[in-house]
């Protein structure tokens, strides 16, 4: 990749980032791009020679900011890869740091924005769901089956056990983030994740 390439890259990456702070502060109706041009550090024809035009500029830091709390859960999840003798501590260890990455900023502004934009943007419901959820969901469930095989947990479908897991971790985040509009406190947080994984062991510890 010539240098020219990778400063191309990077602007675009910059262009993204500033453009999904400024949606996320302003919305989508009241941001405009001459707000987010002067954030990235750039020229307001810059932007619109990267990505075109208000619409397409949105879609793309969805879709970037979608790929980079996919890569902060998958990190998390990976950790079930040695989860050392204390299985149940690594449990409540990884089910804590998805519900911090469920419960930060980006995380929040992520479903804001996508919920508040459906009827504009009907199909990002589903590439932000194809690029955090079921990913997660696969990493996950790929995780369980190799402690399953390990005889550390119940043999079953890993595929539900993962759901199963996620689904109480997220759906009482849901409610109390009153849908991601709400700071939830540090101790809720806890509280969540440490009885997300007292209810997934009662099924599945072996």
């Amino acid at each position: 990749m010539t240098v020219a390439s990778r400063g191309r890259i990077d602007k675009r990456q910059a262009i993204l980032a500033a453009a999904f702070t400024v949606f996320a502060r302003r919305g989508y109706a009241e941001a405009c791009v001459k707000e987010i041009a002067e954030e990235a550090g750039v020229a307001k024809p810059t932007v619109y020679n990267h990505l075109s035009d208000k619409e397409n500029l949105f879609r793309h830091a969805i879709e970037a900011a979608a790929d980079e709390v996919m890569a902060a859960n998958l990190e998390v999840v990976e950790r079930l890869r040695e989860p050392g003798e204390d299985l149940r501590a690594t449990l409540e260890d990884v089910a804590h740091r998805l519900v911090e990455v469920c419960c930060d900023e980006r995380s929040r502004s992520l479903r804001r924005l996508t919920y508040g934009q459906v009827a504009r943007f009907p199909e990002l419901i589903d590439l932000v769901q194809a690029r955090t959820a079921d990913k997660v969901a696969e990493a996950l469930a790929d995780r369980l089956a190799r402690l399953s095989l390990a005889g550390r947990l119940r043999s079953g479908d890993p595929s539900v056990a993962s759901e199963q897991l996620l689904a109480l971790l997220t759906g009482p985040l849901e409610t109390r983030s009153r849908l991601g509009t709400r700071e939830v406190p540090a101790a809720e947080m806890r509280a969540v994740s440490d009885a997300a994984v007292d209810t997934f062991l009662s099924a599945y510890a072996a």
